[in-house]
């Protein structure tokens, strides 16, 4: 199996259930954000040493190809996506924010800011929440010209960068605050 088509060769590109739009479409550009934060959230996951990290990215990132081909959906075809897949919905934002609220209860925030980096896993996901945040961007230029399907989809993105920050904030629970702050940095 080739794993090229030569279809896009023009510059185009099909959506899922049907239709060919240009590449710079304000979908494809917000699915394509989605894409690079889902990667950067695997990267953060192959990072990880805790299991329940691991397993909480996992899950997002599943979510996340869902949402992504929510994206990836002409508005006259959604009902064809729905009868085919399950979208994003309230009960996913809901399993958001009890994970937030969960890691949350074992981490102690700082008074002044986080500079990103205390460690290789909380410095990738905070990277993946940067580039989850562009892609909420891009959601939110959807929603604003009526192209956006499904309206959890901009609470889901949402609340995942907080869940992204609040992980970040987890794994790093153990660093002197002088670290997570970037006033001290950890000496090799």
């Amino acid at each position: 199996m080739k794993i090229y088509t030569k279809s896009g060769d023009d510059g185009s590109t099909g959506l899922l259930f049907g239709g060919r739009v240009s590449k710079t479409d304000p979908r494809c550009v917000a699915y394509g954000e989605a894409d690079f934060a889902t990667s950067a959230m695997g990267f953060a996951r192959a990072l990880a040493k805790e299991p329940r990290v691991q397993e909480i990215l996992l899950q997002v990132q599943r979510e996340m190809f869902t949402l992504s081909g929510e994206l990836a959906t002409d508005k006259a075809n959604y009902e064809q996506f729905t009868s085919t897949f399950q979208p994003i919905s309230a009960a996913n934002v809901a399993q958001l924010e009890n994970w937030i609220d969960e890691l949350g209860a074992e981490v102690e925030l700082p008074p002044n800011f986080i500079i990103p980096g205390a460690s290789p896993t909380s410095g990738a996901l905070d990277v993946a929440r940067s580039a989850l945040r562009g892609a909420e961007r891009r959601v939110v230029a959807l929603a604003e010209s009526g192209m956006l399907p499904n309206p959890e989809i901009l609470r889901y993105v949402n609340r995942l960068a907080d869940l992204l920050f609040m992980m970040a904030r987890y794994v790093d629970r153990e660093l002197p605050v002088e670290i997570v702050t970037g006033t001290r940095i950890e000496a090799d």
